[in-house]
C-alpha cells in the first residue's frame, strides 16, 4: 500500500489491524487523524477490488470538509475516484454530480458520496442513500458515530437499515461514550449485532445497566441508577476497535485549563433568584401531581443559563439583554493572551454581542463568526482567514456548529464564553485547536458565574468524562480544572 501522506505509527497500526475487516471502529481522539486511516482503508479495499464506492456520513457542520479537504489531501494518487456531497436542493452543477454518483461505472472508479447524518431523518435523504448503496459495492462509514447513539432516533434506525446494504462498515469517534455505556449499543449494532451479542436495546440495557423500578401517580418505569459488567462489555468491543489517545501517540504540547469567575450583576442576581424560586415552585407542584415534564425542566435550566450569559428569552420568543459582566471578563481575558483565540458560545445573540465588542476594541477585521446561519462560502473563508496571515485574530463560533471537523490550530487560547451539558460538543470543540499541526500549548478558559448553573454544567461534564474513561479503559486525567 502506497500512502499519499505518511502515516504516524498509531495510524499505521490502526490501518493494519482494520484493513481486511468487514466491520471496525476507530475510537481515536480528535486530532489523531482517524479520517486519514479511513481514507487509506478505502484505497486499500478498492485496490483489492472489494469495493467500488463509499458512503460517508458526518455531522452537518463537518461533512463538506471530507470532499473539500480530507479526500484530496489523503487519497493516494493511484486511486481513480470521484466524490460529491449531498444537498437536498442542489444547484445545476451539484445536481449533475449527484446524478453521476449514482451511475455504475464500468471502469471501476471509486465513487464517494458524503452526506450529513441529519439527512437520514428525511425521506429524500434516506432514499438517495439507499439507492446509492443498492447500485454499488460500498463501504459505509459514520463519522462522529455518537450521532447515532440514540436508538429511538429516526436517523439511527435508518443508519442501521442502510448498514445492512453495505459490504463493509466503519464508525469513527474519539469518545463513543458521552452519556452512559448504553451509548455503545446502536454504534456497535451498526457494525454488527454479533459484536455485543444483543439484538435488542432493552436486553443490552438489562445486561449492562442497574435498573430500579420507579412508580409515580402517572406511570411506572425502569430508571437507570448505575452500570454493571463493564469489563465484559470492554472485552466484547476490543477486537473490533482501535483506541488512540493523543497523549499516547502524538507529541503534542499540553492543554492548560483555567477558570475565570464572572460575578452576576445585581440585576442578573435578582432575575436569577426569582427564576430559581419560581422554577422550584412549579417543579414541586408538578411532582405532587406525579408528573415532571422533561421539556419544562430543560426550559427552566436553559433560562437560568441564559441569565448568566446576560440574555433572557420570554415565552413569546423575544430576547432581552441583561446588564452583565461577561463581555468585560472576556476582554480582560483576551488582554492577557498572545496570538489567536477561539471563543465558543451557546447562543447566537452572544456571538453578535462579542463580534461588536471585539470589532470596537481590536478593529473591524479582527474577527470572524461561524454559526448555523453562516453560509458554506462564508465558513470556508472564515477558516482560511483565521488559519492564514490575515488580520483576523478571533474566531467566534457556536460550539454545536463549529466544534466538529474544523482545523483551527492557529489558536493559542480557547475561551468558553458559555458551556452546555453535551460532553461530545465540549471535547470536539476543544480539539479544533489541539490536534496534528499545533506547535504550542493551548490554554482553555471557562467563564463561570459562581453558585449558578454554570458550575453545575462543569460538574456534569466532569462526571460524564469520568464515566467515559472507565468504560473505554482509560485512566482518569485532569480536565477542566
Amino acid at each position: 500500500m502506497k500512502f499519499k501522506t505518511t502515516p504516524y505509527k498509531h495510524q499505521l497500526d490502526a490501518f493494519n489491524i482494520s484493513k481486511d475487516k468487514k466491520a471496525y471502529a476507530y475510537f481515536m481522539e480528535m486530532g489523531t487523524g482517524k479520517s486519514k486511516v479511513l481514507i487509506d482503508n478505502l484505497a486499500y479495499l478498492h485496490k483489492l477490488g472489494q469495493i467500488n464506492a463509499a458512503l460517508i456520513l458526518a455531522p452537518k457542520g463537518a461533512y463538506r470538509i471530507w470532499t473539500n479537504v480530507e479526500l484530496e489531501k489523503h487519497m493516494p494518487d493511484s486511486i481513480d475516484f470521484v466524490s460529491t456531497h449531498w444537498t437536498p436542493t442542489p444547484k445545476k452543477k451539484e445536481k449533475e454530480s449527484l446524478l453521476d454518483i449514482l451511475k455504475f461505472d464500468g471502469r471501476w472508479k471509486l465513487k464517494i458520496l458524503v452526506m450529513n447524518i441529519e439527512a437520514l431523518s428525511t425521506a429524500k435523504g434516506a432514499k438517495f442513500a439507499a439507492i446509492f448503496l443498492s447500485k454499488h459495492i460500498a463501504l459505509m462509514a459514520v463519522d462522529e458515530s455518537t450521532s447515532i447513539k440514540n436508538h429511538k432516533a429516526k436517523r439511527s434506525k435508518v443508519a442501521l437499515h442502510l448498514g445492512n446494504k453495505a459490504s463493509h462498515r466503519r464508525i469513527l469517534t474519539g469518545e463513543p461514550v458521552t452519556r452512559s455505556p448504553l451509548d455503545l449499543y446502536t454504534q456497535m449494532a451498526f457494525l454488527s449485532p454479533h459484536i455485543i451479542g444483543h439484538s435488542s436495546y432493552y436486553s443490552f440495557r438489562n445486561r449492562y445497566a442497574i435498573l430500579r423500578k420507579r412508580i409515580t401517580n402517572a406511570a411506572a418505569f425502569d430508571e437507570v441508577v448505575g452500570y454493571k459488567n463493564i469489563e465484559e462489555l470492554q472485552s466484547k468491543i476490543q477486537y473490533y476497535s482501535f483506541r488512540a489517545r493523543k497523549e499516547d501517540c502524538l507529541d503534542l504540547p499540553p492543554k492548560i485549563y483555567q477558570t475565570r469567575e464572572v460575578p452576576l450583576t445585581p440585576e442578573q442576581s435578582k432575575i436569577y433568584k426569582d427564576l430559581v424560586k419560581t422554577s422550584r415552585a412549579e417543579l414541586e407542584e408538578a411532582d405532587n401531581k406525579g408528573v415532571i415534564s422533561v421539556p419544562m425542566m430543560l426550559t427552566k435550566l436553559l433560562r437560568l443559563h441564559q441569565v448568566t450569559c446576560g440574555n433572557l428569552k420570554d415565552d413569546n420568543g423575544k430576547t432581552y439583554n441583561i446588564n452583565n459582566n461577561r463581555i468585560k471578563a472576556l476582554l480582560e481575558t483576551l488582554e492577557e493572551t498572545d496570538g489567536k483565540a477561539i471563543i465558543w458560545c451557546n447562543y447566537i445573540q452572544d456571538i453578535h454581542k462579542i463580534e461588536e465588542a471585539l470589532q470596537k476594541e481590536f478593529g473591524k477585521d479582527s474577527c470572524v463568526t461561524y454559526y448555523g446561519a453562516t453560509t458554506s462560502d462564508e465558513r470556508v473563508k472564515a477558516i482560511e482567514d483565521f488559519q492564514g496571515d490575515s488580520p483576523v485574530r478571533f474566531f467566534i463560533g457556536q460550539s454545536r456548529t463549529g466544534g466538529f471537523g474544523l482545523t483551527l490550530t492557529k489558536a493559542r487560547t480557547v475561551i468558553y464564553y458559555s458551556n452546555n451539558y453535551d460532553l461530545e460538543v465540549r471535547l470536539q470543540s476543544e480539539d479544533r485547536a489541539h490536534r496534528i499541526g499545533q506547535n504550542f500549548s493551548v490554554t482553555y478558559v471557562d467563564l463561570v458565574s459562581p453558585d449558578t448553573v454554570d458550575e453545575k454544567i462543569i460538574k456534569s461534564l466532569k462526571a460524564k468524562r469520568n464515566l467515559s474513561m472507565t468504560v473505554m479503559g482509560d485512566e482518569w486525567k485532569d480536565w477542566i480544572n
